[in-house]
């Protein structure tokens, strides 16, 4: 049972972990490459498509290495999938506090209603993203470290 929740919690994050990454590193950039206002289309979708599964994702990914956590606190590995879950909850929080007020006004966005700093504010998020992503692929070392 225990190899079992390794394993989905280990699969859940990395998955979580891979989607992240690509939104940082290639779906932004590649979006901001875009001529007109298809980048902010596409940014304003992703916002409102990533913002209603990311919750779930999230804290089920948490929920898991907690659970993890528990069940095999008296073995090898345990203090690292601890420290896992502690980034985890780090995320969620940086989630909360920075990145999901900034999503919930750019998935309102259109491209006749724009701030006028909404660069900055589309600026602002991708760097709090890319240091969210840096914690996440912490847990996820962490987690798969703790496997071995």
């Amino acid at each position: 049972m225990l190899n079992a929740l390794e394993v989905i919690t280990t699969v859940t994050l990395g998955v979580m972990v891979g989607v992240e990454f690509s939104v940082a590193f290639f779906v932004n950039p590649i979006l901001a490459g875009l001529p007109g206002d298809n980048g902010l289309r596409g940014r304003t979708h992703g916002a409102r498509l990533l913002g209603a599964v990311m919750p779930f994702w999230y804290i089920g990914s948490l929920v898991l290495a907690a659970v993890w956590a528990v069940a095999e606190r008296h073995h090898d590995g345990a203090g690292l999938v601890v420290i896992a879950a502690a980034l985890l909850i780090l995320s969620v929080v940086m989630s909360v506090l920075l990145l999901v007020p900034i999503n919930n006004r750019v998935k309102r966005w259109t491209a006749e209603g724009l701030p006028a700093d909404w660069k900055q504010q589309m600026n602002r998020w991708d760097r709090f993203h890319y240091v969210r992503v840096a914690v996440i692929v912490a847990a996820f070392t962490l987690l798969v470290t703790a496997l071995a």
